[in-house]
């Protein structure tokens, strides 16, 4: 690992060996939480940067450090052994990073390597990601034009591509304080507040998360870099500072600015000395009232005159400073001198001891307990070089928080370190980041997959209206005998019963025509339990038949014999409007002696049963009931969709294209059943892991492999299988897989709609993750929400494809060049998940450019088309009687 460090005053080079990956935060055993946050007086900017350290990072990592007129340059080198070790080499900075680190890199024979790189940089920047830092104001007489408001990563990404030479991966920016922090905290696991006192002065804390209103989560605790050297830019030290501190921010680069930095940062501690100095001089307190050139001339009395003065032996350096500066001192002039330093260097140290008491107070609030052990991270020239400088600030420190037991521990080896361990995080984040991703990948289908998607799917459509290949296709393409869209004519009182998954509708449906026509419904859902979707076939359709009698119990019609339409959304094999074969059970049903039967005569005989008499008129899908509902109101309406618990589709047919019924004048709805495709191996190309795993463990291994890829019923347990396997690697859950994990259909349909809320905050999205009983972070809550969205995404796109086969094949059908057409859709996925619709609808504009395609939605669910189609079979039969 490798790093650039500013503020050295001469050129180092050494080497060190320090333990590595042993620290521990206290209750932050899994992860630290970096916020990197810029403090102006009226506004807080915030930036944060998610970690934990657990031993596994490794590499070569390079960390530059930028804080004041010069920095640094460090190669790290991280090894997942026993004896875990940093070595550093430290290279003096002088003027152009991009080109110290070129030759820092061909120094060190590692040019032709592409490292990551840290950078700490200590200026007040705002931070949306670990990778960028927007320069919000130059501090320490820093004022390169042209840098404010711009990004420091981009800027030094672009010098180093400038140059050609050699490649860098800036990985991470953090701010000297939070380096120094991180680097003692090596040393010291309670170590929760990082200092520095030297050219500038800053602070970071370790702050808890429920506390910080503009970040999202609630456990844990962030780093808040507090930038307090623009603490009084509101006017808040007014009543404290001294016509000397209001001369120096007039005369420095930036006034109004960094006010408490300029009372107590060793950048304008000498200055201070100075101007109280001349006016001693001017009014003849010191030098005999002489007053010298040099004495006038800014910067040359510096904060390390004010060390050597202050030191044992001061009076002497005292007498040889001030002889330089062109006057003649006395030995009282020197003791005057010595007494001016110490009070301003003391008034420096209190000032930091008092703002940082506060700080210890916070913590010790924080914890709610009587007495605060903490560490204390320090850095900085000032603090280092000044003989008397750190005694005072600990003494005064302890006197303010006497509450408080304090260890302050000096960081050896600067912010330096400490941005590296960073970047060794970032680099393992990264990496992580990459494999995830990777996982994901699969799902992420192309434009070009999406297209075989449709191509493949007319395929299978071919297949199933031809009567050669009719019994092998997967996609049955079933005729219903429904011929057309209601007319307007019907009229009447129907029953419809509509199943299709756990729950099941009874209808009253009253339809009236003429020019005032109008649909009243009345209806009421019944449970189907899981036994008796599980058990016999008699067991289910007693069941149904008691819930029929119920409702016209609570209709008050139990004497009436009326017409039924009956919603069978499973494929069946119809050979008239009111017989329809079960092929197969789907949607977890599984009753027994019920595939290769009849449904109508399964359903009429369990009414026998029960002793009363109800005309079952039509047999439909509920797709067709969709479409049949939503052309009621729009005539252009020629295809259904249901995109539920399950998925399948219908359309108006051209009767020459279907083999399998006689006639070739007008057209009939067929019944694709579409969520079979796949089942012959064609989509085997596009199918992962995790869907071959849901496939396995459901009730109809190897059947219905499209619908298992894109309907609600399945889309969870994909979901559930991704978060396994990124637990079991460590990713999620603190790489534990927990019982409720392990637990099948724990994730539905409505969880995940809910979870890719975009009105979802990240704490609502954990907060449903506990509710379903996964104890999970924040960090947790953001991969879950990308999984699923990655999950639900495909579904609608794959989803879109077939539509877009569909739509296509029945504007080919027609010899037009452009389609206009109306598709009625029902189902919970397409109804209550954000952004289904939304992606399914720009999938079939891409693939279908020829077809303009309107998504009606069904607002009374497919049972009001099962009443519709019962009508118009009942005029049917009532023309045919009389004719």
């Amino acid at each position: 690992m490798s790093a650039i460090l500013l503020g050295s005053d001469s050129l180092i080079i050494y080497f060190c060996n320090v333990p590595l990956l042993n620290m521990r935060f206290s209750s932050l055993k899994e992860c630290v939480y970096f916020l990197l946050t810029c403090l102006t007086p009226h506004r807080t900017k915030l930036t944060v940067i998610v970690f934990s350290f657990n031993a596994t990072e490794k590499g070569d990592f390079i960390a530059l450090d930028l804080g004041g007129s010069n920095f640094r340059i460090l190669r790290v080198k991280v090894s997942h052994e026993k004896k875990q070790t940093v070595s550093l080499c430290l290279l003096q900075l002088f003027d152009h990073v991009a080109e110290c680190l070129g030759d820092f890199m061909e120094k060190h024979k590692i040019k032709d390597k592409k490292l990551p790189v840290g950078f700490t940089f200590s200026f007040p920047c705002a931070h949306t990601k670990l990778d960028e830092a927007v320069l919000l104001t130059w501090t320490k007489r820093f004022k390169t034009s042209g840098v404010e408001g711009m990004d420091v990563v981009k800027l030094l990404n672009k010098a180093i591509k400038k140059r050609g030479d050699y490649e860098a991966d800036i990985m991470a920016v953090v701010n000297d304080t939070v380096g120094t922090m991180m680097t003692c905290g090596f040393d010291d696991q309670r170590c929760e507040v990082g200092i520095i006192i030297g050219t500038g002065t800053n602070a970071c804390y370790m702050e808890e998360l429920r506390h910080i209103d503009l970040v999202e989560g609630d456990e844990g605790r962030m780093c808040i870099n507090t930038e307090w050297g623009a603490f009084g830019d509101d006017g808040s030290l007014e009543d404290i500072r001294t016509e000397y501190d209001r001369e120096i921010d007039r005369g420095s680069l930036n006034p109004g600015k960094q006010l408490f930095e300029k009372m107590v940062s060793g950048m304008y501690m000498g200055e201070l000395v100075r101007l109280i100095l001349v006016k001693m001089a001017k009014e003849g307190l010191l030098f005999e009232g002489r007053i010298t050139p040099e004495l006038l001339t800014r910067g040359k009395f510096e904060t390390k005159h004010l060390s050597a003065i202050e030191k044992y032996a001061g009076l002497t350096k005292a007498k040889e400073i001030l002889t330089r500066l062109g006057v003649e001192p006395s030995m009282d002039d020197c003791i005057a001198v010595q007494h001016v330093c110490a009070i301003v260097s003391f008034r420096s140290a209190n000032l930091i001891a008092a703002t940082l008491g506060g700080i210890l107070n916070r913590l010790k609030d924080n914890k709610n307990v009587p007495r605060l052990r903490t560490t204390v991270g320090i850095d900085g020239s000032l603090y280092k070089m000044h003989p008397q400088y750190s005694r005072r600030l600990h003494k005064t420190v302890r006197r303010l928080v006497p509450e408080c037991d304090v260890r302050f521990l000096l960081s050896e080896s600067g912010s330096g370190k400490g941005a590296a361990l960073v970047t060794a995080w970032a680099y393992r984040l990264a990496d992580q980041t990459r494999q995830i991703a990777e996982t994901l990948a699969e799902f992420r289908l192309t434009q070009e997959q999406l297209m075989e998607v449709k191509k493949r799917m007319l395929t299978e459509i071919q297949n199933g209206l031809s009567k050669n290949t009719q019994s092998t296709a997967t996609v049955k393409m079933l005729p219903t005998y429904v011929r057309s869209t209601p007319d307007g004519t019907e009229n009447g009182d129907f029953l419809a019963l509509d199943l299709g998954g756990t729950n099941f509708r009874v209808l009253l449906v009253k339809i009236r025509s003429g020019k005032k026509r109008m649909v009243e419904m009345h209806n009421k859902i019944y449970a189907i339990p899981i036994e008796v979707m599980q058990g016999t076939g008699e067991e289910l359709f007693d069941h149904i038949v008691t819930c029929i009698s119920d409702f016209l119990d609570y209709m008050g019609m139990k004497k009436a014999r009326l017409p039924l339409g009956f919603t069978f959304s499973f494929p069946c094999r119809q050979t008239s409007l009111d017989a329809g074969i079960l092929v197969n059970w789907t949607k977890g049903f599984k009753a027994t002696d019920c595939e290769g039967e009849d449904v109508v005569n399964l359903l009429r005989e369990g009414i026998k049963r029960r002793e009363f008499d109800l005309d079952v008129v039509a047999v439909v899908n509920d797709t067709v009931g969709t479409m049949m509902t939503c052309a009621y109101e729009e005539p252009t309406c020629e295809v259904g969709l249901i995109a539920g618990t399950g998925s399948n589709a219908c359309y108006m047919e051209e009767m020459r294209n279907i083999e399998t019924v006689e006639g070739n004048e007008g057209r009939m709805c067929v019944n694709m059943e579409w969520g079979a495709f796949g089942d012959n191996g064609c989509l085997d190309d596009i199918r992962t892991q995790y869907d071959t795993a849901v496939d396995d463990l459901s009730l109809n291994p190897g059947k219905q492999r499209y619908e298992k890829m894109c309907s609600g019923m399945y889309l969870g347990e994909i979901v559930r299988n991704i978060l396994i396997d990124l637990t079991k690697r460590g990713f999620l859950f603190r790489g534990q897989i927990s019982e409720t994990l392990k637990t099948r259909g724990i994730f539905e349909t409505k969880f995940l709609s809910q979870i890719e809320s975009d009105r979802l905050a990240l704490l609502q999205v954990r907060s449903i993750l506990q509710h379903l009983g996964l104890d999970s972070t924040c960090d947790d809550s953001i991969i879950v929400k990308e999984v699923c969205g990655t999950v639900s995404r495909r579904a609608a796109r794959i989803c879109g494809a077939g539509m877009a086969a569909v739509v296509d094949k029945i504007r080919e059908n027609r010899g037009l060049d452009h389609l206009d057409i109306t598709v009625g859709v029902d189902g919970t996925l397409y109804k209550l998940h954000p952004h289904f619709s939304r992606i399914m609808h720009q999938t079939v504009r891409d693939l279908a450019p020829k077809c303009n395609v309107n998504f009606l939605l069904s607002e009374d669910g497919s049972g009001k088309g099962a009443a519709l189609i019962t009508a118009v079979g009942c005029r049917l039969r009532e023309q045919e009687q009389k004719s």
